[in-house]
């Protein structure tokens, strides 16, 4: 892969380089954004994912082409984002969101370690709601056959972070109009018990409590 420059050409002060930042952000995203290129055009599709170490672990199918694709070593781009805030400044031009991001640049490890595959599928589990994966039935051998792990070093990552109010020209402080962050929060529903339910199970802690926080 060609050396990649992870600092950004413009508002480089929200850069980092920290690990535990960039953990954090990865450990509370759900979803990211997987960018490669296919036959000579862009493509980027949205996936799930979870991290364990210094690695990006994501599933599918083996039938699936976006799996195979990524699996023959091509270079891609994932990236990773949480809005916290809409920032109204005064000005049109100076409108903003408080944001943290990931970008990642590497290239895919096919897992073909059984247990690596599964802790991976378990991290998974976990990361979409921790507590799960005690309770619901494992993976047996078939399932496990037709799904195909890929791992991304994170090596190659930097976090991007916007905090704070709106920075407005000097002048227009002086203007009538609010100007303030509207805080942003991803907020669980109350749960919605399967129809299909054959037993009075009652609904998990770890379900009714959910919550994706700093």
């Amino acid at each position: 892969m060609e050396e990649v420059n992870l600092k950004p050409s413009r508002l480089a002060k929200r850069a980092s380089y920290d690990s535990e930042q960039i953990y954090s952000i990865l450990d509370e995203g759900l979803v990211c954004q997987v960018a490669y290129v296919e036959n000579g055009r862009p493509m980027m599709i949205p996936t799930g994912y979870c991290r364990i170490g210094n690695k990006l672990y994501i599933h599918g199918s083996v039938g699936s082409h976006f799996m195979r694709s990524l699996a023959d070593g091509r270079e891609v781009c994932l990236s990773v984002s949480l809005l916290d805030g809409l920032v109204l400044a005064r000005s049109a031009f100076h409108h903003s969101v408080n944001y943290r991001s990931v970008v990642v640049f590497a290239q895919a490890e096919l897992i073909t370690d059984e247990q690596e595959a599964w802790d991976a599928l378990e991290a998974f589990t976990e990361h979409v709601i921790k507590g799960r994966w005690a309770e619901v039935r494992e993976p047996d051998a078939s399932e496990m056959k037709k799904t195909m792990v890929l791992a991304f070093s994170l090596e190659k990552a930097s976090a991007k972070v916007r905090v704070g109010n709106p920075s407005d020209d000097e002048e227009d402080y002086e203007l009538p109009v609010w100007a303030g962050v509207l805080p942003l929060k991803q907020v669980a529903q109350a749960p919605i018990t399967d129809p299909l339910m054959r037993h009075e199970t009652p609904i998990p802690d770890y379900v009714a409590n959910y919550s994706r926080g700093k």
